[in-house]
């Protein structure tokens, strides 16, 4: 079996549970983020993979191959961490080529592939360049070249943009994707940032409190988010409670949802993105899908608008465009319409 294959796998310090049993796979040449808040295993996972920290029970496979416990040495993975780990004493040129040299690779390879991998990361010339010389992208450029170096078989990097400005990372999120595509190498990266996940991964492994959520590309993620956790963590909706009536309709306090995939009867909680709803004036009939409500602000950001609506009893947010702003105000009486298609139905957390 191609890719990298966790059989559950389970990491404990002591009585504390980092990891709970975890299984799934990831394809080869995919580009996949660990995804979630401080604390909920993402970085220990990784290191798992790394062979940093030993898994308490489980295997790890890659290709069909049990590599659980393989050292990190013979594991032939390359790894950027967050504060990069570069050797503030050499040269660009020598930070690259550290690891060839540990494994003997010739002057002359070494010189090849030096600017093989400058090039690759768009510093050129540069490979005589004192490290402490550099900005934060072109530090960052570095340590994914020295990691690219033995030609890995997975490349593994711990929130290696965090520590850059806003506009740099935003920039160098497009370019690490752009050099994977190019690459083909199957890469796992830790974050917390939900935009640079769904900027990035073809994958998503979104995790909390050492458990994992859900795994799916960044669109389902957003659009179909299994439960309220991945729901309310990636970007911003509207967790509304409702519940399941025998005749299969979806009550809520002021009315009727419509969705689809409903469960048999029960209590439930559906997730509506605040730019699926649509707001008009008036209070409105009250049909399935509509719901009545009132004006609590409008906040004017230019590119969108945002609205916070009280709708029986519950705070709900919509944001439109300028141009399709409804002509409301605060303490208007508005009409709220849900799309049937919008309101999902989420599983336990």
């Amino acid at each position: 079996m191609s890719g990298l294959v966790f059989e559950s796998i389970v990491k404990k310090f002591g009585e504390f549970t980092a990891v709970h049993e975890t299984s799934l796979t990831i394809p080869q040449g995919k580009f996949v983020c660990l995804l979630g808040p401080s604390g909920c295993g993402k970085t220990t996972l990784l290191r798992m993979i790394a062979g940093l920290e030993a898994a308490t029970a489980g295997r790890i496979l890659l290709d069909g191959d049990d590599v659980t416990r393989i050292p990190t040495h013979k594991r032939d993975f390359g790894m950027v961490f967050q504060n990069l780990a570069l050797f503030p004493h050499l040269t660009v040129g020598e930070n690259i080529v550290y690891p060839l040299r540990i494994r003997g690779v010739s002057k002359a390879d070494c010189l090849a592939a030096v600017k093989r991998l400058l090039d690759l990361v768009q510093l050129p010339d540069m490979a005589g360049r004192p490290v402490s010389k550099l900005s934060g992208g072109q530090k960052q450029r570095v340590a994914i070249a020295r990691a690219l170096a033995l030609e890995p078989k997975l490349f593994l990097l711990d929130e290696p943009l965090s520590a850059l400005d806003a506009k740099l990372r935003e920039s160098m999120q497009i370019e690490l994707k752009q050099l994977q595509q190019k690459l083909g190498i199957t890469t796992i990266v830790v974050t917390h940032d939900q935009r640079e996940a769904m900027t990035m991964a073809d994958l998503v492994v979104v995790m909390s409190q050492g458990k994992v959520h859900q795994v799916a590309p960044p669109v389902e993620i957003y659009r179909k988010p299994k439960d309220a956790f991945v729901a309310d963590f990636i970007g911003s909706t509207n967790l509304i409670s409702g519940r399941i009536s025998g005749s299969g309709k979806l009550a809520v306090a002021g009315g009727t949802l419509l969705a689809d995939d409903l469960p048999a009867t029960g209590d439930v909680t559906v997730s509506v993105r605040p730019e699926n709803i649509r707001v008009t004036a008036g209070s409105g009939d009250n049909t399935p899908g509509c719901l009545a409500g009132e004006v609590s602000y409008i906040r004017d950001l230019g590119a969108s608008i945002e609205m916070y609506l009280s709708v029986a009893g519950q705070q709900i947010t919509a944001i439109t465009t300028p141009s399709d702003r409804p002509d409301i105000a605060a303490g208007d009486a508005v009409s709220v319409h849900f799309p049937k298609d919008a309101c999902v139905v989420l599983g336990d957390a």
